[in-house]
Parts: C-alpha cells; sequence; structure tokens
C-alpha cells in the first residue's frame, strides 16, 4: 500500500533540503533525516493543500537490493508501518526521509519496522510508549 498524497514528500528541492540541513539518526540498517517543514519548497501543486502532521519519503537504492520488485516491497513495508504511527511535533508538520543500507533487505519486516520504531523515538518524534501492531 502506497502512502496517501498527504504523507508523500515529494520534489528534488525537497529531498536535497534533507540531505543537506536535515537533523540524521542512524541505525544499523535504516538512516532516518528529518526537518521541521517548510511549504515553500513543495512542489507548486502541493502547496496549497492542508498541512499534515507528516510527510516522508523512503529511499532505497539498488546497492540494497538489486531487483526493483524486492525494493518496492520494502518501501511499501515502510509506508504501511508509518500509517500506523502517531508521529509528529508539537511546534509543527516534520519532514522525514528513511533510507535503508545495504544488507536490510535480508531483515525480516518486523527488523526493520521495529528499527523504525526506535528511530523515530530517538528522534523524538513520536511517544515512547507507541508501537507497531
Amino acid at each position: 500500500m502506497a502512502l496517501p498524497q498527504r504523507h508523500r514528500l515529494k520534489g528534488q528541492s525537497t529531498f536535497a533540503k534533507l540531505y543537506r540541513r536535515g537533523r540524521a539518526i542512524h541505525g544499523p540498517f535504516l538512516m532516518l533525516r528529518w526537518l521541521p517543514a517548510q511549504c515553500d519548497r513543495l512542489p507548486p501543486s502541493q502547496r496549497g493543500r492542508v498541512q499534515a502532521a507528516w510527510r516522508c519519503g523512503v529511499v532505497v537504492s539498488a546497492k540494497v537490493h538489486k531487483r526493483a520488485v524486492r525494493r518496492n516491497r520494502l518501501r511499501r513495508l515502510l509506508h504501511q508501518g508509518l500509517l500506523t504511527l502517531p508521529i509528529g511535533r508539537p511546534e509543527g508538520p516534520v519532514w522525514l526521509l528513511l533510507s535503508l543500507r545495504p544488507g536490510s533487505a535480508e531483515r525480516t519486516g518486523a527488523e526493520l519496522l521495529g528499527e523504525c520504531l526506535d528511530l523515530l523515538q530517538r528522534a523524538g518524534l513520536i511517544h515512547e510508549q507507541a508501537s507497531l501492531p
């Protein structure tokens, strides 16, 4: 299942901003970058919409797995897990960028989702008592 439109992070300049200025938290198989949302960096088609509490992009390179089918499954797994979590900050909306590292394709879905939850908790983007179903 793909992320709903309101939660998708799009636009080359948006991703570039996250890579340059986003705060990064590293895990063994995932890296989380996050930044307070800046509506002026969104593509023009998305600027007028109501802001969601978070938007996310998931990056899975060919170094993770050579087959696109497997990379897309990993991306959908993380999308589905993110939708079940109460992500947000009291200061306002946040942009997230999850990057999978080489070797993550050999991990189970539960391991990857658990690491994702841990990174979000360490970043202070969800409450400590939150859990994945």
